[in-house]
């Protein structure tokens, strides 16, 4: 099978899978309401998608696709964000609403550990570059939860700017890059302190926060200016290395999910508003093709055969 971008479609309730080298659409699969945010298991096999107000969990086989599994949680309210941890074969999820995060076994799809962060809106969840810690953008309480992944252990709650949804890690340095919603501004924490190193002005609306394969770029979408800011990760800014923005790139209306291709060389930006999919020379940092998609795309993964 060749490659897929997996595009998920909260208006139509749809997954639809695209070839993108030509952006033909090639297969399309029903969801639950409000499909939101997609992650794919280590072996390719599965796409693990969260229906936020359907109030689920789907498995996808990425072979036939058809839904071969669903789990649902009276805390399931509005879950969100996904991360797959791939040393210890898991599955996160953030349910935004209920500020609860979920374990999974990733084959299985079993529950293995259920627990709240006691903030407020935990939204996202990504990982540090050796796992040991997961971290949750929450919206509605300013900061980041940070969490010992193996003992489910929270180990502090750092302020960061207002309204923080986008998280991503610098594979390199560990450093936290958080993407603050309402100031519209990047905030950087070191790894180690959990102390603010620097920050970062960006567009309007930052709602992530996607890091280049090799480390070097992290995008983030704009949602209300319509673009991407080009963050580069090695930038030294009075004599000091520091995550800063050198480019914007225009896109379409209300841009959201993003994924790079495997070697970096393009990435991949969901549009929700023009139901499009905009591709990006990230060498030359310009869009170079539009791919339609469904209504309102937004979650987005790219599938490596």
């Amino acid at each position: 099978m060749d490659d897929r971008l997996i595009v998920l479609n909260k208006d139509a309730d749809a997954v639809s899978y695209i070839d993108p080298e030509t952006g033909e659409t090639t297969a399309t699969v029903e969801t639950d309401f409000n499909p939101h945010e997609v992650a794919v298991s280590p072996d390719g096999a599965r796409s693990y998608v969260t229906c936020s107000l359907g109030g689920s969990l789907l498995a996808l086989d990425n072979e036939t696709h058809e839904v071969v599994d669903r789990f649902e949680h009276e805390l399931f309210d509005f879950p969100h964000g996904l991360a797959v941890r791939k040393s210890a074969g898991e599955l996160w999820l953030a349910s935004t609403y209920s500020s609860h995060m979920f374990v999974f076994d990733v084959e299985t799809m079993d529950l293995l550990a259920d627990f709240p962060t006691y903030q407020d809106k935990s939204h996202m969840v990504t990982f540090s570059p050796d796992a040991e810690r997961a971290y949750v953008a929450n919206i509605g309480s300013d900061n980041v939860t940070v969490i010992d992944a193996d003992e489910r252990r929270i180990v502090g709650d750092p302020p960061v700017g207002e309204s923080p949804e986008g998280i991503g890690v610098d594979p390199e340095t560990g450093q936290v890059l958080v993407a603050n919603q309402d100031d519209g501004r990047l905030t950087v924490l070191n790894p180690d302190s959990l102390a603010e190193e620097n920050v970062a002005l960006l567009s309007e609306t930052p709602i992530r926060v996607v890091l280049s394969p090799d480390g070097r770029y992290a995008f983030v979408p704009n949602r209300e200016s319509n673009d991407v800011s080009v963050i580069d990760t090695e930038h030294v800014r009075d004599g000091e290395r520091r995550p800063w923005e050198i480019a914007r790139i225009p896109v379409g209306i209300w841009p959201g999910g993003t994924t790079f291709a495997p070697d970096g060389d393009r990435a991949f930006v969901a549009n929700n508003k023009t139901n499009d999919v905009s591709v990006i020379d990230v060498d030359a940092f310009e869009e170079i093709d539009r791919y339609e998609t469904g209504l309102h795309p937004d979650g987005i993964a790219y599938l490596s055969r």
